[in-house]
């Protein structure tokens, strides 16, 4: 499948913003199955100052400086993406997950110790005995590592409400479980904090899903930045699920950055000077193209 994708992010002040600093992840990383093709960054005010590099985890960020007074910037990324299909692994196609613990402490492998980093909390994922009671029922003893994923997923999906605006980046995870709502984002990092609670590797990515299906279906999502995880087994390798719709991400998703939480691959972030109040709009197309 080839996509272009159109990410605008639109800031108002109510007063005039002398200076900003931002640092954005909006350009879809090159992966095994996903080839970006290009990505163009346009930047209103113009930026003074414009950078792009390789952030610890290897996603495209970009780095920019507005000097001028404004009261408005808007963000526009438009990237075109191509992606192959993958056959999604059988529920069995793993060991059992107590199996996928241990080897992965004990690997020593490049690809294992890239892997062992993402089994700790981070800022946003601190797990607790709720979260690891909600856990439980997915993970019996002896249980494949993967069909504990999927029945995970499909819990998370089920339990909860998606309910834009309910909660913030900052919500803690034990508020999430609590109210049982939130979005992709608080979806994610709960579904992190269950497994990471269990001693596996899980981690974080960020993109978007496809706005329409040609079934007609609409995934949620689809018109902003969506959130899913991927858990680490030294046979497969990295496994995706995307909670938000119980689904194994293939085609119809784009990735563009992975880390340990949503702070490690935020869209947009910086800080200003002045400005005051403001508000942000965000819009997202993801478009088949021939």
């Amino acid at each position: 499948m080839n996509y272009r994708v159109r990410h605008t992010t639109r800031y108002t002040y109510a007063q005039p913003v002398a200076i900003a600093h931002n640092e954005v992840r909006l350009a879809p990383r090159s992966t095994v199955t996903q080839q970006t093709r290009r990505t163009q960054l346009a930047i209103d005010p113009a930026p003074a100052v414009l950078s792009q590099q390789r952030d610890y985890f290897g996603n495209t960020s970009h780095f920019f400086t507005l000097q001028a007074p404004h009261r408005e910037m808007t963000v526009t990324a438009v990237s075109d993406v191509s992606i192959a299909a993958d056959l999604p692994p059988k529920g069995d196609a793993t060991p059992a997950w107590e199996a996928v613990r241990d080897a992965l402490r004990a690997d020593t492998t490049p690809a294992g110790l890239d892997a062992y980093q993402f089994v700790f909390e981070s800022p946003y994922v601190v797990w607790d005995e709720a979260s690891l009671a909600y856990t439980a029922p997915s993970f019996p003893p002896g249980r494949s590592l993967l069909a504990g994923a999927l029945d995970l997923t499909r819990r998370i999906h089920a339990d909860f409400k998606y309910e834009p605006g309910s909660t913030s980046v900052a919500t803690p995870i034990a508020d999430v479980l609590h109210d049982r709502r939130g979005v992709c984002q608080d979806f994610t990092h709960l579904a992190l904090a269950c497994f990471r609670g269990l001693g596996l590797a899980a981690r974080y990515v960020s993109g978007y899903v496809l706005n329409l299906r040609d079934d007609g279906e609409r995934l949620v999502g689809g018109d902003a930045s969506h959130a899913w995880f991927a858990i680490y087994d030294p046979g497969l390798g990295w496994i995706d699920l995307d909670p938000t719709n119980n689904t194994i991400p293939s085609d119809q998703h784009v990735t563009v950055a992975w880390g340990r939480d949503y702070g490690d691959v935020s869209p947009v972030k910086g800080v200003i000077l002045g400005g005051g109040e403001h508000t942000i709009a965000v819009a997202v197309e993801v478009t088949p193209v021939g």
